[in-house]
């Protein structure tokens, strides 16, 4: 019964500060103003990252002190990436110390004992990593990670429904082994975020910043890693799969261009599905299917051979790479207006030779009857 309790408590704790967040975002410095990337056209308060982490930080020091005081480390380590988001949400922080806040973060989790031990099973045999790379990968991994969740946070309520849905599924994944820290990480982050989301549905009366997008980006990254005892690394890629391939498909485009891969653009895949359907709700309710949709596949192939689920996500990847290309969209539109131009050019040298054919004729027609005159 404690569990609900404390996840009731969540709930209550995190509406009543994003209230206020909501009600002193401007004194505080927490506004989103829209720039040229942005999809909103208003000033919207920012910074629910803060009501997120601080009711679950609050109500677990209050009535799970226990469960806080044994996995001191991993709360660390998230606490370490809430604070350079904060710091974002309020002065605009450099990518350089949002990395080095992460990779602190990260060797904490790895100091801890959670890390990328194995890249999974493959024929009967496990690929077991050695120290000196399980420690960079895992690094590598959460940075990436952390980043990748940050970047789908363009349309109100996609963020919060992709990770409802990948946190739903680690929850079921805890509660089918009884990992007692992957149950509740993850239902107390679900218990939080589902107030987030009723704020943030379009139209959003406020933002989660980077307090929120790279503390939940954090949480995922580091229950992928926990859930490794329990499902093979190919299926943690299916059940993360919008942020990784929106990340990857991006970077790919980007060095395609010959730009740099973290340059912001407006390439991502929620933006050219907003393009298609122009409709905000639309979009995200269509992303977030297709997020359930893979995560599910992954929740059930969890213990399946690694190679088959690997190929299966790189023929996945190409198909995203292919289907999600702003540039067809661009040819599209290129070979339109060559198509209306040329039409209007046959148009005009139609008109032109109408005009040339009605004037030989009154030509032709004054000279007979100049001459029935004479």
């Amino acid at each position: 019964m404690k569990l609900p309790i404390i996840l009731l408590s969540i709930i209550i704790t995190s509406a009543l500060l994003h209230l206020l967040l909501i009600r002193f975002s401007q004194p505080l410095g927490l506004i989103d103003i829209p720039n040229e990337r942005s999809m909103h056209k208003k000033a919207i308060p920012r910074g629910a990252g803060i009501a997120i982490f601080m009711s679950i930080l609050i109500v677990q020091t209050l009535f799970n002190w226990e469960h806080l005081y044994t996995y001191f480390l991993i709360y660390l380590a998230i606490t370490i990436v809430f604070i350079v988001g904060v710091i974002d949400d309020i002065f605009d922080s450099s990518p350089r110390l949002k990395f080095l806040f992460i990779f602190i973060a990260g060797t904490l989790l790895f100091w801890n004992g959670n890390y990328i031990g194995s890249l999974g099973n493959y024929f009967g045999y496990d690929i077991t990593l050695p120290m000196l790379i399980a420690f960079p990968l895992t690094l590598f991994a959460i940075a990436g990670f952390t980043n990748a969740l940050n970047l789908i946070d363009g349309l109100d309520g996609l963020a919060a429904s992709v990770s409802l849905i990948i946190l739903g599924i680690f929850f079921a994944i805890g509660t089918i082994y009884n990992d007692t820290l992957i149950i509740t990480l993850s239902s107390s982050f679900i218990a939080s975020l589902l107030v987030f989301w009723f704020f943030n549905w379009n139209p959003a009366r406020i933002f989660m910043g980077d307090s929120g997008s790279l503390t939940l980006g954090f949480v995922i990254a580091t229950l992928s890693i926990l859930s490794l005892k329990y499902a093979s690394p190919a299926s943690i890629l299916f059940i993360t799969v919008i942020p990784l391939l929106d990340t990857f498909i991006v970077i790919i485009r980007r060095i395609q261009r010959g730009i740099s891969p973290f340059k912001a653009d407006k390439n991502h895949i929620h933006h050219f599905m907003y393009k298609i359907k122009g409709d905000v709700r639309i979009s995200v309710i269509l992303i977030a299917s297709i997020q359930a949709m893979f995560s599910m596949i992954g929740f059930q192939i969890r213990a399946a051979d690694g190679f088959l689920s690997l190929m299966l996500f790189t023929l996945l990847f190409f198909v995203f790479l292919n289907l999600f290309d702003q540039r067809i969209q661009y040819r599209k539109t290129s070979k339109s207006i060559e198509k209306f131009q040329d039409e209007e050019e046959v148009q005009e040298i139609e008109e032109e030779n109408n005009l040339i054919n009605l004037t030989n004729t009154s030509i032709g027609t004054s000279i007979l009857a100049s001459q029935e005159q004479e």
